[in-house]
């Protein structure tokens, strides 16, 4: 009942600002504000990263694809974002070189050189290594495409990115820095009094109902975004969500390099193979406007059969429809910019301020993982004439590390070797995967445990209870699929069984909550 009271004083207040959705946008935006001393509140009505920022080919890039359509500002911010996000979080982000072979009749190399030129050049690269032409005849790189078809091609940089972590970790530094962070919880409307928002909100779990206070409101709904306004906010949006269907496919490990690749399709697309998993292979995307719910959106047969006939053009061991283990499917919420083709449609963000009633409204339409910093730091620029803390530590979320992430980018070798020291009974592969989930906070879930007996129930996959107590308790995982699809994807590794006796666990072990809305926040 004590924490249950605290819980309520900590609502009563009224926050400086008001959040609604738990993606990588409404995430960064409460960790930025929370670091510039204001008072947080952030609401996602299912799991953190449960929409579109899952769902991502999982790059932290520029784009190279977008400097077709002249999006030279876009992509210089995202280029210089790259390196910025590696260094704060080097155990969830790491460097990765693509290949991009020229296909005859397509793109000429000289475009294609051009544009890797400017990729080089325009952004800011430090740490990245630069381009180079290869030789696919002779080069390891070529041996996997079909023999004499491509002959040359160039390997650039880029960087692949745990993408629901990504937005966990943002979630976790917010709360470390005093921001209510609460899952399960919807919106269910708005209105104003006296120039205060008051947001209503239910627990998706228990059905209870609380009212949030707060000078500024934040629709970071993503998909949702126009059905937030819907909710009673009283504005007439002037920018439109053009809703895009990103799918991909998982295969078992199509060649044994570490490179990833970039193909070009005769329909103007590219699809990009990655290294995914060590023992898989990451097939993405497809770009088709999406006219449904965007919680129901899936992979379809036509899309899962695209990617096989897009990357069979190349390898020389053709991949089918049989041979995909995963499929994964979002929506991303682009702003609708009037492109008639969906590959076409603009990835920049754009923000939409309304003060109807006199309190400010801010929505946010479109951006993309690699910029999702930057648009944070813009969002509260945007509003700080309504906040008192916006210009305190402006620029911080840059220089400091997200949770686990205060080491430099080449320590993560050593981070593993430190873990299998301190902590012999692990496996090369248990100790690598949580120094890459976890960070330097890696040991605060392995304890003081002596073997692996100490970490309790082992479900599968280097999984223990250890670590799914510490996924409860600081990075709000309530379901099995939290843990094994979003805070890893050790799905792809479990069996349906292992999946449901976790569930099962999870169940019996959940604290119980009489009013989960009330109740306090996860602990850090």
């Amino acid at each position: 009942m004590k924490a249950i009271r605290r819980g309520k004083r900590r609502l009563d207040r009224i926050f400086d600002l008001a959040i609604i959705g738990g993606g990588v946008n409404g995430c960064g935006i409460a960790r930025d504000a929370a670091g510039r001393g204001n008072t947080v509140f952030l609401c996602e009505m299912n799991d953190l990263a449960s929409g579109t920022s899952s769902w991502s080919t999982k790059l932290v890039h520029g784009g190279l694809r977008y400097l077709e359509y002249y999006e030279f500002r876009l992509v210089r911010e995202a280029l210089i974002e790259r390196e910025i996000l590696w260094q704060i979080a080097p155990h969830i982000i790491c460097p990765l070189r693509f290949v991009l072979p020229h296909h005859a009749g397509l793109r000429p190399a000289w475009l294609l050189r051009l544009g890797l030129f400017l990729y080089d050049h325009i952004g800011g690269r430090h740490l990245l290594p630069p381009t180079r032409s290869v030789d696919l005849a002779n080069d390891a790189v070529g041996r996997p495409l079909i023999a004499k078809r491509y002959s040359k091609g160039f390997e650039y940089s880029d960087c692949f990115v745990d993408d629901a972590r990504l937005v966990v970790l943002n979630a976790r530094d917010a709360a470390d820095r005093g921001a209510e962070i609460r899952t399960r919880t919807r919106a269910i409307g708005l209105h104003q009094a006296d120039g205060i928002w008051q947001l209503t909100v239910e627990d998706a779990i228990s059905g209870a109902r609380a009212m949030i206070r707060a000078r500024v409101l934040v629709n970071a709904g993503g998909p949702w975004v126009e059905n937030v306004l819907a909710s009673g906010a009283g504005v007439n949006a002037r920018a439109k969500v053009r809703l895009v269907q990103g799918s991909h496919i998982v295969v078992r490990k199509l060649y044994e390099h570490d490179r990833a690749y970039m193909f070009q399709n005769s329909d103007g697309r590219i699809v990009f193979a990655i290294p995914y998993q060590d023992d898989f292979t990451l097939i993405g995307t497809t770009d088709r406007d999406y006219h449904g719910d965007p919680s129901q959106v899936k992979a379809t047969p036509e899309e899962i059969k695209y990617l096989c006939d897009s990357v069979s053009e190349y390898l020389s061991k053709p991949v089918t429809p049989e041979e995909v283990v995963w499929t994964y499917a979002g929506v991303r919420p682009l702003y609708d910019d009037g492109a008639s083709e969906a590959k076409a449609a603009t990835r920049d963000y754009v923000f939409e301020l309304d003060s109807p009633g006199g309190a400010p409204l801010l929505s946010i339409y479109g951006g993309k993982i690699t910029t999702y910093r930057r648009l944070a730091e813009e969002a509260l620029e945007r509003l700080s004439p309504y906040l008192r803390s916006a210009k305190a530590r402006e620029g911080w979320t840059g220089k400091s590390p997200l949770p686990g992430g205060d080491l430099d980018v080449s320590a993560l070798p050593a981070l593993t070797a430190e873990l299998q020291r301190n902590y012999p009974f692990l496996t090369q592969e248990h100790a690598n995967r949580l120094a890459h989930a976890y960070g330097t906070r890696a040991a605060r879930l392995l304890g003081s445990a002596k073997s692996l007996a100490d970490l309790g129930v082992s479900f599968g996959a280097t999984l223990t209870a250890a670590e799914v107590k510490y996924l409860m308790a600081s990075e709000w995982a309530l379901t099995a699929d939290d843990i094994v699809w979003r805070r890893s994807k050790l799905g792809l590794r479990m069996q349906t069984d292992d999946i449901a006796a976790l569930d099962t666990w999870i169940a019996a072990n959940r604290a119980p909550l009489q009013n989960p809305v009330l109740e306090a926040g996860a602990r850090s």
